[in-house]
């Protein structure tokens, strides 16, 4: 490894040239110690298992206070239920039908985690009024999610032991549920195996292009561990590992290529390989160090929401990015110490025999003719590509947010087809029923009860309701009041509003009882309210401090305001396109509202991963800059010397975000959708076209800084540390 390393070390080298020496002299230790960590995480991740769990509360809205409410008062139970609905074109009263019923949901009553069984025969509510359709009530003793699927699908199974001909069984509920969600692992190999065939086109070798692969894969497993322990600790979604998963690729392919692409570049100027990969550290790496602290700022920025769930994905999002971070800054510099001999020989043969075959072309040139022709026509590029992206952007403004529930399902799986029975059946609303809770106080629950009761029933938009369920000592009361519409119709939610607007207000008023209108529709509602009041101080925390980074880091206030504006473009194309395709039901899909908070965690993750490519262009166009002294001719290079990699970049971030619209979850189709989408806008458009003319635009003056401001804000160099080592002795060289 030494024969790799300069002939004399500056007395005070940069910390990245630092870094990269010393993982470089260090090789097998580095890789080693990478080992070793990834290898005793999962040890210990082995030993604990995981206690994923979702942080369902919500501070300050009425569905939070309802639930607060019933727990005091004694109506909180620790378990979910699942409904096992019946359809009997004979009707559930004929004998033969009613035996296999009553035989099956005896055997339903004695399975593990099966506390408590109400039979469709004992309630005349639960029978539809034609009497084909009825459902019995299964009240599991642990939550949907603590359910282990093996015992959800006995449960199923053993319910669906009565069909025979004429009689149709299926189960609904949320740990039904489970079983339609299936596994992500075909998404993320198909994902790696499309990095995988554009690395190896980019760089004609497997071993080198897997190295940004077995970078990112070391980051992402690592801390997938570290999530796993730290579940048991802090609540942490089951779902936050497929998001890890999903970022942690993507960043880490897209950081380790930046630093592998600006390796081989000084590998074919005549560099040794260690000083190319020292020079690769010291100035890709310095870009990929700085976007990835902006994609952390963004990420952390989500913890300002106050949202439990998210909390605890933002943390383990950022987590995965700050190992995706490190790791290209450690472990890929002693990977090429391994092979860089290799590549050498490799990369100058190609080299050679491209410029044999053609000999008038330079590395670049069809990026050089792309950037001349936006610098000609820079106000037509820049018009024509806001124009698109804002047509793009228009269907966001009728952006829904929610949460799919199980008439999203697939068609086939029991709990879609448990859905269309009850709405068929019972109607629509039976499947998203709002829970009133009355807080009668001292006066007692039960008479302010009864009036709701009346007054619900001839409300418009409310269905049918129950009669009241009191609290045993009287002061509280609930009863359900079931819409007309599905959970998921606008006018659902229009109901509910018109409850905590108008007519509950008013009853109370009369009764003197205070009225809560709660459940699991109504606290949809309520988490969409909330994150649509706290986004915009979201965006402005996110949006502030990556302006006051990109100033520090290129001295300019133009440019990082320029890269803020267009980030929001590309993120409102992005959130327009989720809602085409999945609120409005573009290309087939079940339309249905978008998650409710996935505009704000699409938001975070891609105005961060944005910056990436605006630091690592527009660094080298400074880079350029500084060299010829002319900012058009510095623009021209910098895209001719950056546009292949951020555009190869981009590809595989496509490739591997859009590779979870094959996951059978609908949450990680729609961000991947969404980030995909949002990636090919920004490594495509805006940077390949946009930012080009912006510069030209803007000439001198994108560099220029308020005197006092400058003065106050802290120097972030990313140019190459002036220590750094590019030449080496000659028998060093790779002929």
């Amino acid at each position: 490894m030494a024969a790799d390393s300069a002939v004399r070390e500056p007395a005070r080298a940069g910390v990245f040239v630092r870094i990269a020496r010393f993982a470089q002299r260090h090789s097998l230790a580095a890789i080693g110690a990478w080992a070793l960590v990834l290898a005793g995480i999962w040890v210990a991740a082995s030993v604990t298992g995981d206690d994923y769990r979702n942080d369902v509360s919500l501070p300050g809205t009425e569905s939070q206070h309802a639930a607060d409410l019933l727990d005091e008062h004694g109506f909180g139970r620790a378990g979910d239920t699942l409904q096992i609905v019946f359809h009997a074109d004979a009707g559930l009263d004929d004998p033969s039908v009613r035996d296999e019923v009553e035989r099956a949901l005896a055997e339903v009553a004695a399975l593990p985690h099966v506390s408590g069984l109400e039979s469709p025969y004992v309630s005349p509510a639960t029978v539809a009024p034609d009497g084909t359709i009825g459902y019995a009530t299964a009240t599991l003793d642990v939550a949907s999610d603590d359910l282990p699927l093996d015992d959800v699908r006995r449960i199923v199974d053993t319910a669906q032991s009565a069909e025979m001909s004429g009689l149709e069984v299926e189960v609904g509920g949320a740990a039904a549920r489970l079983l339609a969600e299936g596994e992500t692992g075909a998404a993320e190999a198909v994902g790696i195996l499309a990095a995988l065939v554009i690395l190896v086109l980019m760089f004609g070798t497997v071993i080198a292009a897997g190295l940004p692969i077995v970078t990112a894969l070391f980051a992402v497993g690592s801390t997938v561990g570290v999530i796993v322990v730290a579940s048991h600790l802090f609540a942490i979604t089951s779902y936050t590992q497929y998001l890890m998963v999903l970022v942690g690729l993507g960043v880490g392919i897209d950081y380790a290529l930046l630093i592998f692409a600006r390796y081989r570049t000084e590998l074919l100027r005549g560099s040794a390989p260690g000083a190319a990969a020292t020079t690769a550290i010291d100035s890709a790496g310095r870009t990929v160090f700085f976007a990835g602290t902006t994609v952390i700022v963004a990420l952390l920025g989500l913890v300002t929401l106050g949202l439990g769930s998210v909390q605890g994905s933002a943390l383990a999002l950022a987590l995965t990015v700050l190992a995706t971070m490190i790791a290209s800054l450690t472990l890929l510099p002693a990977l090429l110490a391994l092979f860089g001999r290799r590549f050498a020989r490799q990369f100058t043969a190609r080299a050679a025999k491209r410029a044999a075959r053609h000999p008038g072309r330079t590395e670049g040139a069809r990026w050089r003719r792309l950037a001349t022709a936006v610098q000609r026509r820079p106000v037509a590029a820049i018009v024509l590509a806001v124009v698109v992206l804002g047509a793009l952007a228009v269907p966001a403004l009728n952006l829904r947010l929610g949460f799919a529930d199980a008439g999203n399902d697939p068609p086939d799986t029991t709990s879609r087809q448990a859905y269309d029975l009850l709405a068929e059946g019972f109607g629509p609303g039976v499947n998203g029923p709002l829970l009133v809770v009355v807080d009668g106080g001292d006066g007692g629950a039960e008479r302010p009860a009864e009036a709701a009761a009346d007054t619900l029933a001839g409300t418009e938009g409310v269905a049918a309701t129950t009669p009241p369920e009191l609290s045993e000592d009287g002061r509280v009361a609930t009863l359900l009041a079931i819409p007309e519409s599905s959970p998921q119709d606008e006018r659902t939610a229009g109901l509910v509003s018109a409850l905590r607007g108008d007519v509950l207000p008013a009853l109370s008023e009369r009764t003197g009882a205070d009225f809560l209108v709660g459940g699991a529709t109504a606290a949809t509602q309520d988490y969409a309210g909330k994150v649509a009041d706290r986004m915009p101080y979201f965006i402005a925390i996110v949006v502030g401090l990556s302006l006051l980074i990109l100033m520090a880091v290129f001295r300019s206030v133009l440019i990082p305001i320029k890269a803020a504006v267009l980030n929001l473009l590309s993120i409102g194309a992005a959130l327009g396109a989720m809602t085409l395709v999945f609120q409005e039901g573009l290309f087939g899909i079940e339309p249905a509202p978008i998650e409710a908070y996935l505009p704000i965690l699409v938001f975070a993750i891609v105005f961060g991963l944005s910056m990436d490519y605006e630091v690592f262009l527009v660094s080298r166009i400074h880079e350029e800059r500084e060299r010829t002294g002319s900012d058009a001719a510095a623009v021209r290079e910098g895209l001719a010397h950056t546009g292949a990699v951020i555009t190869a970049a981009g590809l595989i971030m496509i490739l591997i975000f859009g590779a979870f619209m094959l996951s059978p979850q609908r949450l990680l189709q729609q961000i991947g959708f969404g980030m995909a989408v949002a990636i090919f806008v920004d490594a495509v458009i805006i940077r390949c076209l946009v930012v080009p003319a912006a510069m030209q635009l803007m000439g001198r003056w994108a560099w220029w800084m308020p005197p006092a401001l400058a003065r106050r804000l802290p120097r972030l160099n990313l140019e190459s540390s002036p220590d750094t080592v590019t030449t080496q002795p000659a028998k060093e060289r790779v002929p």
